[in-house]
């Protein structure tokens, strides 16, 4: 694959405001992949309690029983729950909860509980990443206040962070395959359990795939409905850039009824997410992308923290989504928690600026980089929405990904899925995927979208 060069990443930004290379001397870039750090940064070691356990390279081998092509098992069948955290019983751990997670315990203390299992470090990325990492911590920086990047090759540009802001590029950068195609539902879950799935079928692909990407470019996505029949041919097409404040976000929307394509300057930032049923914003799938320009980012530093991780029961074919989407919350039965370090960001939004969420506190794995919770408070202060991410690895390709994404509305008692593909035959993931520019063009958007 061509590599994210540098000059790709620095011409169109790196003139407005330079900020100074990372810190990092010679013999900490060296330390990635070492006695004390991992390939991209993570504490080698377990903890002192032996409750988080050394890494010892990730799970590098799919498991007994996985057929190639074929959707995924998980590697650990047998395994029961150390123990249960429940509304009865989580100030026990509670310096091991976020503030989301005891609200939804809180909101639902008859039926909600987190089982806590074995942790397991299963997570790598492919080793020929590894390299290109070490060289990154030498040269990334970032630039216009935190808002673009400057001298970055890979996909982890601050394996050592020194501020909120490096953390959550480390998050929107992390290699998801560099080029991916994945049909999944969206599921909005009514107060009262109702819900009806919406089919996506969409396609990531970074600017590095791509010869004659524009310079600011990260990444084309294009995401189309194909269920319910209502929305059926609905496409969006993105084109997301580096530094949003120079060069905004493009975005553009195909309508099947009105067979028109149009602009979509909505999607970004608090505009709402496509078909969530105003339960998630465009900035927060992912659970955050996009322009970091409106917030005061703060590091607040690791924590231990009972997370979703390997959550391999949720991909089961085997279930139906009335099997796991139950009122108010997902079926506790398919869940798995485990105890991982994560950092601790928080956003604050700036004075003058606008959006729904006021303060965001970010809970991203030391072992993926992948934001695992967020809880997202409201104009006065009140916690309003909680969100996980039910990680897993995909381990014939060695990465790290969400099996599920979850959105709960603390008032209404509302939720929504994101990712559960149950009742979608086969294994929906696409790697590798072959694509030219063309077919991320406006033009291109009526071929996606056609019944």
């Amino acid at each position: 694959m061509r590599t994210i060069t540098r000059t790709t990443f620095l011409a169109a930004i790196g003139l407005l405001a330079q900020g100074a290379f990372a810190e990092i001397t010679p013999e900490q870039a060296a330390s990635l992949g070492g006695d004390e750090f991992t390939p991209i940064g993570a504490e080698r070691a377990g903890n002192a309690a032996g409750t988080i356990p050394a890494w010892t390279g990730g799970m590098k081998e799919p498991p007994a029983g996985y057929v190639e092509g074929e959707p995924l098992v998980d590697p650990f069948p047998d395994e029961q729950p150390l123990f249960t955290i429940t509304a009865q019983n989580y100030e026990q751990y509670a310096d091991n909860l976020s503030p989301g997670q005891i609200a939804l315990l809180k909101r639902y203390p008859d039926t909600f509980r987190m089982p806590v299992y074995t942790t397991h470090r299963t997570a790598l990325y492919p080793e020929a990443l590894y390299e290109e990492f070490k060289q990154d911590a030498l040269t990334a920086t970032t630039t216009d206040g935190g808002n673009g990047l400057a001298n970055v090759d890979s996909y982890l540009p601050f394996p050592f962070p020194k501020s909120g802001i490096e953390v959550i590029w480390n998050h929107v950068l992390r290699f998801r395959g560099g080029s991916v195609r994945r049909t999944y539902t969206q599921i909005p879950v009514q107060a009262n359990g109702a819900f009806s799935p919406v089919v996506f079928d969409d396609q990531l692909t970074f600017a590095n795939y791509l010869d004659g990407a524009p310079e600011n470019r990260l990444f084309y996505y294009k995401q189309s409905i194909k269920a319910p029949a209502r929305l059926e041919g609905n496409v969006l097409l993105v084109h997301e850039n580096i530094n949003q404040v120079v060069e905004p976000r493009a975005a553009w929307v195909y309508n099947a009824g009105q067979r028109r394509v149009r602009r979509a300057p909505d999607v970004a930032y608090d505009g709402p997410g496509t078909a969530s049923d105003g339960l998630r914003t465009a900035d927060d799938l992912d659970l955050y992308n996009g322009a970091p320009d409106r917030y005061d980012w703060k590091l607040v530093g690791k924590q231990e923290l009972y997370i979703p991780y390997n959550a391999f029961k949720l991909r089961d074919k085997n279930l139906k989504y009335k099997d796991i989407l139950q009122k108010g919350h997902l079926n506790p039965d398919y869940l798995r928690y485990e105890l991982h370090r994560v950092w601790v960001v928080e956003a604050t939004l700036k004075e003058g600026a606008r959006h729904i969420y006021a303060k965001r506190t970010f809970y991203v794995d030391e072992d993926t980089w992948q934001i695992c919770a967020a809880d997202l408070y409201d104009g006065r202060g009140e916690l309003w929405r909680v969100k996980e991410a039910h990680n897993v690895l995909h381990y014939q390709v060695s990465v790290p990904w969400y099996a599920l994404e979850i959105s709960h509305d603390l008032i209404s008692g509302r939720y929504l899925p994101i990712g559960l593909d149950n009742e979608i035959r086969g294994y929906q993931y696409n790697w590798d995927y072959k694509v030219s520019e063309r077919e991320y063009t406006p033009a291109a958007l009526r071929r996606s979208g056609v019944r």
